[in-house]
Order: structure tokens, then C-alpha cells, then sequence
């Protein structure tokens, strides 16, 4: 019952018999949608979650440069948000400095609800260094999770070479491996002994 489907048919059922008992519990039907889940074991899509292993171990790999990245487009929106805050004022619609780091973050993201626009020339200059900046905070993330996700699919193909032990047949697991894990047979010994012949 503690599995992971387990868990996710309790969660699934639980509301329903909690909308008897409490009022105001019929929002937590929607955790029904957990059920949804289920298709992956119907549709026998299981073999798929290794894959996703790989992206998750990629996202966890690379979570310390991400969140230094973050931390630097943090200090970076209250930068130019001040500025911005400085420059168009509350004429503008810039009331406070917090509101217009909201506004630098919504611009930078890339999401513009035009809710607060710059009017003066200098406030729209600067509005467009941080649409063009914020390609790159959408870009670097993905650049980092990408190149994480690559180095470890080359370390995996170091790991599956296929060879065999000349001396105890066991499967060589690694391709600079040396020694044979299972007898200790140098693997290097027929090339070793081909450089003999040939001196």
C-alpha cells in the first residue's frame, strides 16, 4: 500500500469520502486526476521513466549553476527595476521600486502583460536591453540542463562497451577498464604481447 501506485490510489479515493464528512472538501477532487497516472502501467509505458531518470539526474546535476544563475537574474531584475523606478517614476505608473522589479521580471521573462509600459525615451531603450537580455535567461538554463543531459549520455556509453574477458568470458562493463573485474586478467595482455612479436 506504500508503493507508489498505492499512493497514488489513496490520494485518488481519499477526497470523495472527505466530501462527506467536511464541507468545502469537494476541491480536493480534482487530486482524482492522480489516476491519470495509472496509464503509464496500462499503456506499458514504464520502460519510458529510465529516460525521464536521465533528464532528472541532468536537472540535479546542474542544480547548483542554475541556482546560481537565478540568484544573478534576481540581483539583476532589482537592478534594473530600481532604474527603471528612477527613470519613469510613479508618473508613469512605476509607483514603488517593488513594482517595477515586478515589471522587469515580467518583461525579462518574456511574458508582458502591459499592465505598466515606459513612456519616456529612455525608459523604452532600457525596456528593450531587458526584452534582449531575457532571451538569454531563457536560453542559459536550457544550455546548462542540455550540456549536463549530453556529458552524462557519453559517461553511460563508456559504461557499455560490450567486450568480453579473454581468459573468464565476464562481461567488461567499462571501456578504459584494464583488469578484468572478476579474475584480475590484464586486458591489455594481447596488445602488449602483439607489440612483443612485432620488436
Amino acid at each position: 500500500i506504500f508503493s507508489f501506485f498505492g499512493i497514488i490510489d489513496f490520494l485518488s479515493t481519499v477526497p470523495k469520502y472527505l466530501a462527506f464528512f467536511f464541507m468545502g472538501s469537494q476541491y480536493f477532487t480534482a487530486f482524482r486526476a492522480l489516476r491519470l497516472l495509472r496509464v503509464f502501467r496500462i499503456l506499458k509505458l514504464v520502460r519510458f521513466v529510465g529516460e525521464s531518470n536521465k533528464l532528472i539526474n541532468a536537472l540535479r546535476a546542474s542544480r547548483t549553476k542554475i541556482s546560481v544563475f537565478v540568484f544573478f537574474v534576481l540581483i539583476i531584475s532589482v537592478l534594473l527595476g530600481t532604474l527603471m523606478y528612477l527613470i519613469e517614476g510613479p508618473d508613469h505608473g512605476f509607483n514603488s521600486i517593488p513594482h517595477s522589479v515586478y515589471w522587469t521580471i515580467v518583461t525579462l521573462t518574456t511574458v508582458g502583460y502591459g499592465d505598466i509600459s515606459p513612456q519616456t525615451p529612455l525608459g523604452q531603450f532600457l525596456a528593450t536591453l531587458i526584452m534582449i537580455i531575457g532571451y538569454g535567461v531563457i536560453a542559459v538554463p536550457t544550455g546548462i540542463v542540455s550540456a549536463e543531459y549530453a556529458s552524462n549520455l557519453n559517461t553511460n556509453k563508456t559504461m557499455d562497451e560490450g567486450r568480453s574477458c579473454p581468459n573468464c568470458s565476464c562481461e567488461i562493463k567499462r571501456s578504459d577498464a584494464d583488469y578484468c573485474r572478476k579474475c584480475g586478467y590484464n586486458l591489455n595482455q594481447e596488445d602488449e604481447d602483439e607489440n612483443e612479436k612485432e620488436a
